[in-house]
């Protein structure tokens, strides 16, 4: 199932205040969250891996600087161009070494990318942290924001953690393995699940300045 409208992530937070009464707080006091579609395809795979530990602002200037250079951002685009390129967009050599590998793989074969967007979700997540440098974090943000899949979650954000920790009164803040877990109950709407606490980690942070760990 895709996320593919802002109606289709309303009817998904519809769903889970009925199943979760944390989510029907969070709904009620932060309303349905908005869809934040982002670039589809290897550009937006790019696009996620260059915003890794960066500001937004930061991470917008590189992508600025990368566009001038290739656009749009393809694998063969990507790899016509020298490490001092890129290293002149802004990019670390680690983050080079990734986006190298993924483009190769691409390339090659290796990475089915194109076939990704119709494998079931777990299969799709296990083709991409094959890839050196594309950990579970990176796959799961990108099938969430630029493939639109609707059953994924990333329980290794601290975000999102500090999020249901907040939303469920818990004393410590859920690890990664205990964060899927409880998000198991949010399923087939889990990336729903995600923005919602996403939403409400934002809300709270705002409101007191700073939210405690």
């Amino acid at each position: 199932m895709i996320l593919a409208h802002d109606d289709d992530v309303a009817r998904a937070v519809a769903e889970l205040a009925k199943l979760c009464p944390h989510m029907a707080m969070i709904a009620a006091t932060c309303g349905p969250p908005p869809l934040r579609w982002r670039e589809p395809g290897f550009g937006g795979l790019v696009s996620t891996i260059t915003g890794q530990q960066l500001s937004t602002s930061s991470a917008n200037a590189i992508r600025t600087k990368l566009r001038a250079k290739v656009d749009p951002i393809t694998p063969e685009g990507l790899m016509a161009l020298s490490d001092e390129d890129l290293r002149g967009c802004g990019y670390s050599s680690p983050k080079i070494r990734t986006l190298r590998a993924i483009a190769e793989a691409i390339i090659s074969g290796a990475l089915p990318f194109d076939q990704l967007a119709e494998m079931p979700p777990e299969a799709a997540h296990a083709a991409l942290v094959k890839i050196h440098g594309i950990g579970p974090w990176t796959a799961e943000v990108w099938m969430m924001f630029c493939l639109g899949v609707a059953d994924i979650f990333a329980p290794g954000d601290l975000a999102l953690q500090e999020g249901a920790r907040l939303a469920m009164a818990l004393e410590t803040r859920p690890t990664t393995k205990e964060m899927a877990k409880i998000a198991e109950r949010w399923a087939p709407h889990r990336a729903t699940a995600a923005r919602l606490l996403w939403a409400y980690y934002g809300h709270l942070k705002k409101r007191q300045g700073v939210v405690a760990g």
